[in-house]
């Protein structure tokens, strides 16, 4: 081999590593862009998860945040912050296209699959076989009981007594520091606090 020759092939080595290096360092930033989005979206997710959890005893759905029943979450996620999020494009266009797709979906196999009673109910239900006031506490630790699957806090389901008593389907009495509910039977008033 001739030392041109030799010279030669150093040049393409050169160049090409030049070039690997430059598109591994766009890949990485890239990368980088795609882990903040997906940062985001886990931020959102936990978001929804944490509103679900707190207002899973209501049962009256214009009780809930502000949000149309219909409106796909992931269009209410905030943009990356920085240079990226001015400029849209293809490749974060049609992830944002798969997001979409995929909100839809799960909704659709929400519609398909039974739903539990709301939490509302169940506790009226434990109400209703009760003559006397019942406390929270013991409303909770019986609906635990008989509902291992339902793990509602304490404030969900005092919450819930609350807007079942604003419904005027339960009412509420206080004696000394403790609040207690009865169920209100067909044909009574709920006159609210009684005491």
């Amino acid at each position: 081999m001739t030392s041109q020759s030799a010279a030669t092939l150093r040049s393409r080595y050169v160049v090409q590593a030049a070039s690997d290096l430059e598109e591994n360092r766009r890949l990485q930033q890239e990368l980088t862009e795609r882990i903040k989005v997906l940062q985001q979206q886990e931020a959102l997710l936990e978001d929804i998860l944490s509103l679900a959890q707190r207002y899973e005893g209501f049962a009256d759905p214009s009780r809930l945040p502000e949000q149309m029943q219909d409106e796909p979450v992931v269009a209410k996620s905030k943009p990356a912050s920085g240079a990226a999020s001015r400029r849209s494009s293809p490749a974060r266009t049609a992830r944002a296209g798969r997001a979409g797709r995929a909100g839809r979906a799960a909704k659709a196999g929400a519609k398909g699959t039974s739903r539990q009673p709301l939490l509302g109910d169940l506790l009226a239900e434990l109400l209703g076989q009760y003559e006397e006031p019942r406390r929270a506490k013991d409303l909770r630790d019986e609906l635990l009981e008989k509902y291992p699957d339902r793990n509602p806090t304490p404030q969900v389901v005092r919450n819930t007594l609350e807007s079942l008593v604003a419904k005027g389907r339960i009412r509420r009495h206080k004696q000394q520091r403790s609040v207690m509910y009865t169920l209100v039977r067909p044909g009574e008033a709920a006159t609210g606090d009684a005491g």
